[in-house]
């Protein structure tokens, strides 16, 4: 699908784990490890696709208020897997990175996001980015406190300071955003950095997505038009 239109990253809010259970009749666990499963797949289908960046909406800020039990199950779920699909991001030489307040995960979910992030650090056919306890907003106050402690001159703070201070601050935007199951939002995902992102929602759940699901939504993205606030040159773009 190669093209000069191509989106380099995108971002994913992974919905509708638990409707699609429930609609079978099973707990919203069973939702959970089949979207993992879809996850996976949609990560090959990107590196397929030749995208360069992909970002995992896994466990954000406001999901610590679900029961209990399904906190544990997903923080469960989240610590197995880094550890068990080494040997994956090897074959395919994925690097995992991570966004989110990670200091703010259970110590050995922590440990497990640092292992995994510095073993593959050199592989370099995809990025996938897992935001876990991560919100757009909380990233920005993160960051700006940042900026404050390290603070080296007087002046005003600048976008291009702020920038320096998000979580991955060398990964480029989102080219396009895509949702799942429905909902038409960003639930506080890449806030600041989705500012001229695409977007493109579906109705389909989550653990219903296949590749050719995903290939359609970048079929969608390279149809448009990016001004980012200019005037669209058509001539000059052909």
């Amino acid at each position: 699908m190669a093209d000069k239109k191509l989106p380099v990253h995108i971002g994913i809010i992974m919905d509708g784990n638990g409707r699609w259970a429930q609609n079978l009749g099973k707990p919203r666990s069973f939702g959970h490890q089949e979207g993992l499963k879809t996850a996976k797949k949609i990560a090959l289908a990107a590196l397929n696709a030749g995208i360069k960046y992909l970002s995992l909406y896994v466990f954000s800020t406001e999901n610590w208020k679900r029961t209990e039990e399904e906190v544990s199950f997903l923080m469960h779920l989240i610590k197995s897997h880094l550890k068990a699909e080494y040997d994956f991001y090897k074959e395919n030489q994925i690097r995992v990175l991570h966004s989110g307040d990670l200091a703010k995960l259970p110590k050995e979910i922590q440990k497990e996001i640092t292992d995994v992030t510095e073993t593959t650090s050199s592989f370099d056919k995809l990025s996938v980015n897992l935001a876990i306890n991560y919100g757009g907003r909380d990233e920005i106050i993160r960051a700006v406190n940042r900026w404050k402690n390290n603070l080296s001159s007087a002046g005003d703070l600048a976008e291009s300071d702020l920038k320096k201070y998000l979580d991955l601050p060398d990964v480029p935007d989102p080219d396009l955003i895509i949702r799942t199951a429905g909902d038409l939002r960003l639930s506080n995902f890449l806030l600041w950095e989705s500012a001229y992102s695409e977007f493109y929602f579906s109705k389909k759940l989550w653990p219903e997505w296949t590749e050719e699901d995903f290939n359609d939504a970048i079929r969608d993205y390279m149809t448009r038009d990016r001004k980012f606030g200019a005037l669209y040159d058509r001539k000059k773009n052909e």
